[in-house]
C-alpha cells in the first residue's frame, strides 16, 4: 500500500471540500426567512449571561438598538457589562432592577415586588419597536422561585412578542414550558469550576 503524495492528498481534500460546500450551499439556499427568536440560555455551567451579552454587543456593533433587564443584579453592583453598556446610551437601554440574590435579601415579598417591577418594564421594552433585541437576564431564576406566574410570562411571549424581535432569557433551571416555546435553547454543562477549588469570583471573568 502506497502513501499518497502531498499533492494527491491535497487534491482529495479539495474534492471532498468542494462536495461539502455544494451540500452546504443547497441547505443555505433554502433558508430564506428572517424571524425574531426566543432564545434560552440555561444549565449549571458558567457562560449563560456571558453568551447573551455577546449578542448584545454584536447588536450594538451593527448599530441596532437593544435593551437589557437584569432581574437579580442590583444597581450598586459594579459589573463589566454595565460599565461598557453605559458607554452606548443611544443604542442600549439598561435596566438593573434586582436587589441581589434571594439569599441576600432574605425577604420573599421584597423579591416578588422587585421581580414584578422588572417584568412590567421588560414588557414595555419588548413591545417597543425601537429595540431589535431584549435580554431578560436571570429571568429563569425569578420563575424558578415563583416570583412571577409562569403562565403569565409564557402567554405574553406567545401573544405579544413582535415577530421580528429577539428575546433572550438566561438563568439556571429554565422551565420546560419556556423551553417548549423557545426557538433556540442552549444548556451550559458544568464540568469543572474554580469556585469548588476555593477560587472566588473574579473581575473580568464573572463580573
Amino acid at each position: 500500500m502506497t502513501t499518497p503524495t502531498g499533492i494527491d492528498a491535497n487534491a482529495r481534500h479539495a474534492e471532498k471540500m468542494k462536495k461539502h460546500k455544494a451540500a452546504k450551499d443547497r441547505i443555505l439556499a433554502a433558508k430564506v426567512a428572517d424571524k425574531g427568536l426566543l432564545i434560552v440560555h440555561t444549565g449549571a455551567g458558567k457562560g449563560k449571561s456571558s453568551a447573551a451579552f455577546g449578542m448584545v454587543f454584536r447588536h450594538i456593533a451593527h448599530e441596532m438598538p437593544v435593551a437589557v433587564v437584569q432581574f437579580t443584579k442590583a444597581p450598586d453592583w459594579v459589573t463589566g457589562e454595565a460599565i461598557l453598556l453605559r458607554r452606548f446610551p443611544e443604542l442600549c437601554t439598561l435596566e438593573i432592577m434586582g436587589e441581589g440574590f434571594t439569599w441576600d435579601t432574605q425577604d420573599r415579598e421584597r423579591d416578588i415586588a422587585s421581580a414584578r417591577k422588572a417584568w412590567e418594564r421588560a414588557k414595555e421594552l419588548i413591545r417597543d419597536a425601537r429595540h431589535k433585541m431584549v435580554l431578560l437576564d436571570e429571568l429563569n431564576i425569578v420563575l424558578r422561585y415563583d416570583y412571577l406566574p409562569l403562565a403569565e410570562v409564557i402567554d405574553f411571549l406567545k401573544a405579544e412578542k413582535p415577530a421580528d424581535k429577539h428575546v433572550v432569557i438566561t438563568g439556571r433551571n429554565a422551565k420546560p414550558e419556556l423551553i417548549e416555546i423557545a426557538d433556540l435553547v442552549t444548556e451550559m454543562t458544568l464540568i469543572k469550576h474554580p469556585f469548588r477549588a476555593g477560587v472566588k469570583a473574579q473581575k473580568g471573568v464573572e463580573f
